[in-house]
């Protein structure tokens, strides 16, 4: 009798990858193209960089930005989340502590968002023709499963830091909920618990960062580059940092800096904020990580 031949439904090929994610954790680094037998390495080797490199990644992120729009796929993720926000916002006040935590994740998460943009400006470096089609490609990397474990690993720093800015709101000016968003507003910058509740949430919000940072700042491009597993990945990251304390501790602020300025006027900002700072990690990358 002939054997029936499976066909993996999509949940199944998920599952499928995020099962295979312990692998590239357990394995040595190592470098793989997509049909070729992976080639195990050494650990990357960091490079020393200046602030003029962040000058040159920025500017090299901006003209990715122009020659593709990428703008545009994001009008697509920030009008719904500003509008889940402001709808949210009008049934009620219960939502209004968590405004400000929830817009200063995106630096939390952004990394992980903007792994097709790091993908547009790889294939531009390769000189291929690209499209916006070529954002979502990145499902086919040999390393997918790895990006996707990583990727939900700062999901989950993410609804930590989600849960320690409402707990700070619970024992500073809560367990109410604002009566308006003007009461609120005089509420923090007025009383002493207000102030409390910003010093402790800048305090705690300062360390997630830090973290973040630390363990993602070139890990999704070069996994996305080279199949080297997680550990490894997370490994150049935080050793590009402790390597580079002071360009990464300005790239840090560049980036808070870009997404606090983009989120004033109702999020918008982010449309073009978010692209630039996603391409110019690319270019960051290259700078950080010596060829293989």
């Amino acid at each position: 009798m002939a054997i029936r031949k499976h066909i993996r439904n999509p949940l199944e090929w998920t599952a499928e990858h995020v099962a295979g994610v312990h692998m590239p954790f357990e394995r040595p680094a190592s470098s793989q193209v997509s049909g070729e037998t992976p080639i195990f390495a050494s650990a990357p080797e960091i490079r020393r960089i200046r602030t003029d490199d962040l000058v040159q990644a920025l500017s090299k992120g901006w003209d990715d930005l122009g020659a593709y729009r990428t703008d545009v796929i994001f009008i697509c993720v920030i009008y719904p989340i500003a509008g889940l926000i402001l709808s949210r916002l009008a049934a009620g006040y219960d939502m209004l502590p968590l405004v400000f935590p929830l817009v200063s994740g995106f630096a939390l998460v952004g990394p992980a968002a903007a792994v097709g943009l790091y993908e547009i400006s790889r294939r531009r470096e390769e000189g291929r023709d690209i499209s916006w089609v070529d954002a979502w490609k990145v499902v086919r990397s040999p390393a997918f499963g790895s990006i996707l474990g990583l990727g939900l690993l700062l999901l989950g720093i993410f609804l930590l830091w989600l849960g320690a800015a409402y707990w700070i709101y619970l024992v500073t000016l809560g367990p109410e909920p604002p009566v308006s968003i003007g009461a609120f507003v005089s509420d923090v910058f007025t009383t002493v618990a207000g102030w409390t509740m910003i010093v402790l949430g800048v305090g705690v919000g300062f360390l997630f960062a830090v973290l973040v940072l630390s363990i993602s700042v070139i890990s999704f491009p070069l996994l996305l580059d080279r199949d080297v597993g997680v550990y490894a990945a997370i490994d150049a990251s935080i050793r590009s940092v402790v390597a580079n304390p002071g360009p990464m501790a300005v790239w840090g602020m560049i980036v808070a800096g870009g997404l606090v300025l983009g989120s004033i006027p109702a999020l918008l900002g982010l449309i073009v904020v978010m692209p630039v700072l996603g391409h110019a990690t690319w270019h960051l990358y290259r700078k950080v990580v010596a060829a293989p």
